[in-house]
């Protein structure tokens, strides 16, 4: 059997596998995530560890296998982050994770010596904050005692890997998040580095996404009450590792739409597609030889989870079931918008400055209209996303749903009339990263093919588009623009605040200094 880790914000979903990839359980540990002014989000990486150690113990005790039964394990994690180690593999502060937007004077340092669309063609990304290497580079800048420490930069995927195996590496999926990689040549580019100021030494040996990365260390084995025997996969991204286990493996599949705390539209493509106005950005699969072009904005599900704390009596257990299933049907928000842009924009605005807003309100807005205002603030973020796909070149006829939103009936019959196309939930919704790294898994221990993965989730129900309806969005859709047009500058003025340091978080320094 396998056991697939997948680590998000929010907790490390793990769950356990035949050998042909079909789900047997799964179980989720939550860890904490620190956000605060000035645009700061980190995480404490041995939260991770913690997660998976407990995770894994909770899965076999669940199923009730003995754990001789379990011949490998494979990671999916959270992308474009940064975990700065030093010479002992410790690491040397929290993890800056996706969400954080403190490298804006870095962006801009690297777009003025590389060119914008320039980099955009070699890392098939735009130059952003919310990339890794930038993220490297601020903390050199702004905090040089941490920096004389530093030795080694990894991702979160890829710290967990190090911590069962002592094998430090990377694989391109992962790579292609950095905003370090060169698409076409498949290595580090010593162009950005040279633009970054960073050694390549800094950087771990990149492999193939099915690569074996070595077995259980003692103390693994110890730890997760596995045997040394587990053979550990690389395993990926959870954008990639997310189309996997939607069952898009090939051109043919498809779309699909990852509706999570961040949220995602992606496809399988033999090639990198590069958008004239760099709206869009591409993977490297963890397919070998392919890409997974995606368009991801920062707060989609993030932003329906905190409209339901803010509307719920308990913010600790919000009932977002009930808020979403009220805001459903043919409800009006009349003409009231929400920008759903709570921790600034990746795709289509790449703004780091913008911020959510509810536009048009008026007295007689209710709880449910706020609620239906945010689930169609995302659906139309990510039908600006479609329409760059299209004007790229790309066919895009039907999206399968993933991701915790999948499964809100009245979020994917919005998704559907906005978008003007058939969404379908699949059986496998909230395990779909972990599928994916499950099947990657599968691949790397030669247990399987890629193919087996279009088998393993099926469609279970499918919301068709009301002509009417989408007629009436495409007109929204418009006006929906014109607000964050109309706001841009205001949020491009916005004051700065200085980052503090979040008393979590020394404690957490302090107690890696001791």
């Amino acid at each position: 059997m396998l056991i697939a880790h997948d680590l998000g914000t929010t907790g490390n979903k793990a769950s356990l596998h035949h050998d042909d990839g079909r789900l047997v359980t799964s179980v989720t540990v939550p860890y904490p995530a620190h956000f605060a002014a000035g645009g700061i989000a980190e995480q404490d990486p041995d939260h991770w560890w913690d997660a998976v150690v407990a995770a894994t113990r909770q899965l076999l005790d669940r199923a009730t296998v003995a754990p001789e039964t379990i011949g490998g394990l494979v990671v999916s994690g959270q992308m474009m982050g940064t975990v700065l180690l030093d010479a002992h593999g410790h690491p040397v502060r929290p993890a800056i994770i996706w969400a954080d937007t403190r490298s804006g004077p870095q962006t801009r340092a690297l777009e003025q010596s590389l060119g914008a669309h320039d980099a955009y063609r070699v890392l098939g990304h735009r130059l952003n904050p919310t990339y890794s290497v930038e993220k490297i580079m601020w903390v050199r800048d702004n905090e040089p005692d941490v920096w004389a420490r530093v030795r080694h930069f990894c991702v979160a995927k890829d710290y967990i890997v190090y911590r069962l195996t002592g094998r430090l590496a990377t694989e391109r999926s992962d790579a292609s998040g950095t905003n370090a990689y060169d698409q076409q040549g498949g290595t580090w580019s010593t162009e950005v580095l040279a633009a970054a100021g960073l050694d390549a030494a800094l950087f771990p040996e990149i492999l193939e996404s099915t690569t074996v990365a070595g077995s259980l260390t003692a103390a693994a084995a110890d730890a997760l009450g596995l045997p040394a025997s587990v053979r550990v996969v690389m395993g990926g991204g959870d954008g990639p590792l997310a189309a996997v286990g939607s069952g898009i493996v090939a051109p043919e599949d498809g779309a699909y739409v990852c509706l999570g705390t961040s949220s995602w539209i992606s496809f399988a493509s033999l090639a990198p597609l590069h958008d004239a106005q760099m709206r869009t950005m591409t993977f490297d699969n963890v397919v070998p030889g392919s890409f997974v072009p995606t368009a991801t904005m920062q707060a989609g599900g993030a932003s329906v989870q905190w409209i339901s704390e803010a509307l719920s009596p308990d913010p600790a257990h919000p009932d977002t079931a009930r808020l979403t299933a009220e805001a459903g049907g043919d409800l009006d928000t009349e003409d009231l918008y929400f920008l759903p842009y709570l921790l600034g924009e990746r795709s289509p605005l790449w703004d780091p400055h913008a911020r959510g807003a509810f536009v048009g309100l008026g007295r007689h807005h209710t709880r449910a209209h706020l609620t239906r205002a945010v689930l169609e603030g995302v659906a139309y973020n990510l039908l600006t996303c479609i329409e760059a796909f299209r004007e790229s070149g790309a066919t895009i006829e039907r999206i399968d749903a993933v991701g915790g939103g999948a499964q809100s009936d009245a979020w994917l019959g919005i998704l559907a009339d906005v978008w003007g196309v058939p969404i379908r939930r699949r059986t496998i919704v909230e395990e779909a990263n972990s599928l994916g790294a499950a099947v990657t898994g599968a691949v790397g221990l030669g247990l399987a093919d890629f193919s087996a993965a279009r088998a393993l989730s099926e469609v279970t129900a499918e919301f068709t588009p009301d002509a009417g309806r989408h007629a009436v969005h495409a007109q929204r859709h418009a006006r929906f623009t014109a607000a964050y047009d109309a706001l841009e500058p205001w949020f491009a003025t916005a004051p700065t605040s200085a980052p503090a340091t979040a008393p979590a978080n020394a404690a957490a320094n302090a107690a890696r200094e001791s």
